[in-house]
C-alpha cells in the first residue's frame, strides 16, 4: 500500500508486539519512523529497519512524561521538519478484579493508555494543523468495546481512546487532519504467549475466526488509515478482532 512515502511518522511503544510491527509496516512503505520507547528498547526494531533499507530512528521516551513528549516531538521536528502520522500505541495493563484493584494500579493504566494519548496528540497537533495535514491513530482494544472482567482500568482507558479520538476527529477535520483508532482483539505477542496452551485454545474457541490474530494484521489496519488512500475515513474505530466484538 502506498500513501504514506516520504512521510515522518512517530509511533510509541514501537519496542515490540504490535508497536514493533507497525513501526516496520510504516518504514517498509516509504516513511521515515520516528521509535519511541523506554530507555534504548527501540533501537532493535530501527536496527531491523534500516538493515531492510528502510529509515528510522530511535528515540529514548516514557509516555507518562508529559515534558518527555514535548522534548521528543520538539526533537523530531527539528530533524525531519514535519511530523505527519502519529501513532499512540504505548499501553500497559495491570489485571486485577474490582474489588481488589489498587488506586495506583488504576491511576497507572489510565496514565499510560489514555493520558499519554493527550499529551502526544496535543503536542503534534500544532504542527499538523499549520501544515494541513495528519493522520492520528490511537490504539485502543476490544476490551475497551465490549469489557473484560478483571481489567476494569485497561477497559476504561481504551474505551476512553474512543471517545477522544472522536472528539478530537470533529475539532481537526477542516485542516485535513484525521483521527482515528484501531480496536486490536487477542493478538499473538509476548503477553498472550505466557497464557497457558489450554487458555489460548479456550479464548480462540470464542472468536469466530477461531485463532489469534498477528501483530502484523493490526499493522496493516494502522497502514491504512495513516495513508492517502484514507483521507475521507475519520473519527472510525477499524475492529481487528476475527470477529470477537461485531
Amino acid at each position: 500500500m502506498g500513501g504514506v512515502a516520504g512521510r515522518v511518522a512517530l509511533v510509541t511503544g514501537a519496542s515490540r508486539g504490535i508497536g514493533r510491527a507497525i513501526a516496520r509496516s510504516l518504514a517498509s512503505s516509504g516513511a521515515t519512523v520516528v521509535a519511541a520507547a523506554r530507555g534504548d528498547h527501540a533501537q532493535a526494531v530501527v536496527d531491523e529497519i534500516r538493515g531492510a533499507g528502510g529509515a528510522a530512528e530511535a528515540v529514548p521516551l516514557d509516555v507518562t512524561d508529559a515534558a518527555g513528549i514535548g522534548a521528543a516531538v520538539a526533537g523530531a521536528l527539528d530533524r525531519h521538519g514535519r511530523i505527519d502520522i502519529l501513532v499512540n500505541n504505548a499501553g500497559v495493563a495491570r489485571d486485577q478484579l474490582m474489588l481488589r484493584m489498587r488506586r495506583e494500579d488504576w491511576d497507572a493504566v489510565l496514565a499510560t493508555n489514555l493520558t499519554a494519548a493527550f499529551t502526544t496528540v496535543q503536542a503534534v497537533l500544532k504542527p499538523m494543523l499549520k501544515q494541513r495535514h495528519g493522520r492520528i491513530v490511537n490504539i485502543t482494544s476490544v476490551v475497551g468495546q465490549a469489557g473484560n472482567a478483571g481489567q476494569a482500568n485497561y477497559a476504561a482507558s481504551k474505551a476512553g481512546l474512543v471517545g477522544f479520538t472522536k472528539a478530537v476527529a470533529l475539532e481537526v477535520a477542516s485542516r485535513n487532519v484525521t483521527v482515528n483508532a484501531v480496536a486490536p482483539g487477542l493478538i499473538d505477542t509476548d503477553m498472550t504467549r505466557a497464557m497457558t496452551a489450554d487458555a489460548q485454545a479456550g479464548w480462540a474457541e470464542r472468536i469466530p475466526l477461531k485463532r489469534l490474530g498477528t501483530p502484523e494484521e493490526v499493522a496493516a489496519a494502522v497502514l491504512f488509515l495513516a495513508s492517502d488512500e484514507a483521507s475521507y475515513i475519520t473519527g472510525q474505530v477499524l475492529a481487528v478482532n476475527g470477529g470477537m466484538y461485531m
